[in-house]
């Protein structure tokens, strides 16, 4: 049975290419293909994949480029294709909206793991019977999958949504990273842990008023976070 799911693959290797675009054809998904920077950002605008999946050197517009410019506009889940194991480049590919980090090679299977969670993420499952949280001016409605503060919307990724969800149903307690990164993420992603410090970062970004003496989302040092109880 075929998925109504779309994926948009740009990478400048036509070898990776036709694996990506068969192995993932063949799990039944649509795919749209880019060789470089300009092509992925116009196909990106126009097919309004479900998901895009971006190496990081991709000519004319670099792929770190590309998704700083679909954050401007869309809130589609990202994975960054990369050959460098380097901490500091997933961070920044992480900290500009990308959703994931695969390094160069890998094997079809955990690439198929990881696009299930992103699309996974992209079509969340509501949690919770009660349709509302809400603390001060921030309001999330889980229902419509929308946040609120001051009922001006903020855009939220589908992860950063998953996140701030389990943080506000928990509301109170704390949430260690691996419990974050197992129930956000996956078992797939028990090492990530620097997966969480970013979207915690993200988050308190986009909600709090100043993001440097956070009053919604507190770090318990050494063990995790936590969203401030409502008064």
């Amino acid at each position: 049975m075929k998925h109504s799911l779309r994926i948009l693959v740009a990478d400048s290797d036509f070898l990776i290419l036709r694996f990506l675009r068969a192995n993932l054809k063949a799990s039944g998904y649509q795919i749209v293909l880019a060789v470089d920077g300009e092509e992925a950002l116009e196909k990106t605008e126009r097919e309004l994949p479900d998901l895009v999946i971006l190496d990081v050197m991709l000519p004319k517009v670099d792929g770190v480029e590309v998704c700083r410019r679909i954050r401007e506009w869309s809130q589609v889940s990202i994975i960054m294709l990369s050959a460098k194991d380097d901490e500091v480049d997933k961070v920044k590919c992480l900290d500009l909206g990308a959703d994931d980090y695969i390094i160069k090679p890998f094997g079809i299977g955990e690439l198929l793991a990881r696009v299930r969670v992103a699309l996974r993420r992209a079509k969340p499952e509501v949690l919770t019977s009660a349709p509302t949280f809400t603390s001060g001016d921030l309001e999330v409605n889980f229902a419509r999958w929308r946040v609120t503060i001051d009922s001006n919307e903020i855009r939220l990724t589908p992860i950063e949504f998953s996140l701030l969800e389990q943080l506000v149903l928990n509301a109170g307690k704390v949430l260690t990273h691996s419990m974050l990164l197992q129930k956000v993420w996956g078992p797939e992603y028990n090492r990530e842990m620097h997966y969480v410090h970013v979207f915690i970062a993200r988050l308190r970004k986009k909600l709090e008023p100043d993001p440097k003496n956070p009053k919604y989302i507190l770090t318990k040092p050494g063990v995790g976070y936590y969203f401030v109880s409502p008064k």
